[in-house]
């Protein structure tokens, strides 16, 4: 029996979580070890489980799902041996906000189903608004459910539609659903890749000798030795045979994008390409950001590793204040280390993270820290450096205050457990107990990512609801549930 593993952070529950990433070629041989590697360079953006489906002439659909790390479930040769081809899909994932550390085999993607004209495996990356609607219809018509997951209505959609071919039904099918997605998809010979009109997730296409990729990151082209080719548009979808190569086409109504600014703060990998821009350039540009707006007097800066390293740097290269490591961490802190009885529970963040006592010593200190959720580690790391005898300590946090939850793929808490959705900056600064915390506004934060003018408040490039409230898709599910949208406030 496979073990289950508990949530990747047990002992620290306050960072925003993507939930998903996914992978997917055609044209190689030995596909499914080029998914491993692909998946295991996406295993940021999920780590409670994984999923591949591949393809092979002899013994068609071979599919493998587990839970944990890919490193401990898609490297073994017998495990590798089981999923034959030259075509395949996967999937790491997060359990969702409401389900959270409770992963089941069940909602292990890709999900796989036959129809009329063959197979097909889906991946999904985002989260579907209108999924509990969509769901009691399609229950109500027949359709029997084998997951809580709502990426498994595509597949029922899918199923009813009465399309040509799959991807016809899949074009069908997507037409139905609101909110975020960026999909791949296989069948026995075409690789499909989707965003939804917004392109809120990110998608890339890779080319790896005559065949080709896609994935949710650059960063995971690199692993496999692919050419990055370029971004699926927002509202594209591209069908790629190893014969044919991509054929593309635009099936949704145009929309103006809205790419979720997240991910340069926090989701992405630093080394991964968004937009034309490196990731790890556009967080140290926030942080040069960060310094003009919110100076303070102080000897050291310091990241909260690892996500504010970038941020912190370029803090102190715009401030003119030395950079340090004050705080180190534990690079083998895994889930398996040791039991989280209350004991070690107590220790907090202590078995990931400790302070460098001799370099902190005396010193006025600023952290830098990519976001602030709950503030519950954030306590825990400004009482480690006092303890190790700070003099000062001051936050500087390279993200706008998160005051509202996101319904786009995103883990995010409700919103009376966001600290921002109940405290002033004062507030929160007294809470945690600092001399001094300031957020980049969100004005600061669009500079940093390439927009001069800061953010139009007309018609925003990016999709910044955590931050604004500003929705671009309404959460009709959640608005069903009684969630007041920032207007009705």
């Amino acid at each position: 029996m496979t073990p289950h593993f508990p949530p990747a952070h047990p002992f620290d529950d306050d960072k925003l979580r993507e939930e998903c990433g996914v992978f997917g070629v055609v044209g190689v041989s030995e596909a499914a070890s080029f998914i491993a590697l692909g998946l295991h360079a996406l295993q940021h953006r999920g780590q409670e489980a994984g999923g591949i489906v591949t393809h092979d002439v002899e013994t068609g659909f071979n599919q493998a799902r587990r839970m944990g790390y890919v490193r401990d479930n898609f490297t073994s040769a017998d495990t590798m041996k089981l999923l034959p081809g030259r075509i395949g899909i996967g999937h790491v994932r997060y359990s969702t906000a409401g389900n959270k550390g409770q992963t089941a085999i069940r909602d292990v993607q890709p999900f796989f189903g036959e129809f009329a004209m063959g197979g097909a495996a889906i991946a999904h990356n985002g989260n579907i608004t209108n999924a509990d609607a969509l769901r009691r219809e399609l229950i109500g018509r027949g359709s029997i459910f084998q997951s809580s997951s709502d990426s498994e209505c595509i597949i029922h959609l899918m199923a009813r539609s009465m399309g040509a071919t799959i991807p016809d039904r899949m074009e069908e099918a997507l037409r139905k659903v609101e909110g975020a997605f960026s999909v791949v998809a296989m069948t026995r010979t075409k690789l499909i890749g989707v965003r939804d009109p917004l392109g809120v997730r990110p998608l890339v296409l890779g080319k790896i000798g005559d065949g080709w990729a896609l994935a949710s990151e650059t960063c995971a082209l690199d692993i496999i030795g692919a050419d990055f080719v370029r971004e699926i548009e927002p509202g594209e979808m591209v069908v790629i045979t190893s014969e044919g190569g991509v054929a593309s086409h635009f099936p949704f109504r145009p929309r103006k994008g809205r790419f979720c600014i997240f991910e340069h703060v926090y989701f992405s990998r630093p080394d991964s390409i968004l937009g034309g821009r490196s990731v790890y350039e556009t967080r140290e540009a926030i942080g040069r950001e960060l310094a003009k707006e919110t100076p303070v007097d102080a000897d050291l800066v310091c990241p909260v590793p690892d996500s504010g390293t970038p941020a912190a740097i370029g803090y102190s290269l715009q401030s003119g204040i030395p950079y340090a490591m004050g705080i180190i961490r534990n690079q083998y802190m895994g889930r398996t280390f040791i039991e989280p009885t209350e004991q070690i529970r107590n220790m907090g963040v202590r078995l990931k993270l400790n302070v460098n006592r001799a370099l902190i010593r005396g010193k006025r200190v600023i952290l830098v820290d990519d976001s602030v959720v709950r503030g519950t580690t954030s306590r825990k790391i400004k009482e480690m450096i006092l303890d190790a005898g700070a003099a000062e300590v001051h936050f500087r946090i390279a993200s706008p205050p998160t005051a509202w939850p996101c319904f786009y793929g995103v883990d995010t808490p409700q919103r009376e457990k966001l600290l921002a959705a109940t405290m002033t900056e004062d507030e929160m600064r007294e809470h945690l107990g600092v001399d001094s915390l300031k957020f980049i506004s969100l004005d600061g934060l669009y500079r940093a990512v390439g927009e001069p003018k800061g953010r139009d408040p007309l018609a925003p490039r990016y999709c910044d609801a955590c931050f604004s409230g500003d929705y671009p898709v309404a959460p009709s599910d959640m608005i069903e549930k009684g969630f007041k949208l920032r207007a009705a406030e």
